[in-house]
C-alpha cells in the first residue's frame, strides 16, 4: 500500500505547480514552486523506488515481490513519458 501512495503522489506536483502539463519538468525556468514541484516529483519517484528495497532488506517481503513493484515502476514511467511526448506534440 505504500507503493500505491507513492504512486498517486508522484503526478500531484505537476497538477498542482505545473498546470497539469509536464513541460516545467524539462525546462531550466525556475521559481520557488517550480523548484518545489521538481523537488517533490523526484522525492517521490526516489521513494517508490526505495520503499520495496526497504520492504526486501527488512525481509518483510520476498525478492519476487520486490521484483514485482520494479515492473510495475517501469510500467508507470513509461505512461509518464508517453504522456509527457504527447502533451508536447500539438496536434493531439
Amino acid at each position: 500500500m505504500l507503493s500505491a501512495l507513492m504512486y498517486v503522489l508522484v503526478p500531484m506536483p505537476c497538477l498542482f505547480f505545473g498546470g497539469g502539463s509536464t513541460q516545467f519538468l524539462t525546462s531550466r525556468d525556475g521559481g520557488g514552486w517550480i523548484d518545489a514541484a521538481k523537488f517533490l516529483t523526484g522525492a517521490s519517484a526516489v521513494g517508490s523506488m526505495a520503499i520495496p528495497i526497504i520492504l526486501r532488506h527488512a525481509q518483510m517481503i520476498q525478492t519476487g515481490a520486490m521484483l514485482i513493484e520494479f515492473t510495475s515502476f517501469f510500467i508507470f514511467v513509461c505512461t509518464v513519458m508517453c504522456f509527457h511526448r504527447a502533451s508536447l506534440e500539438d496536434d493531439w
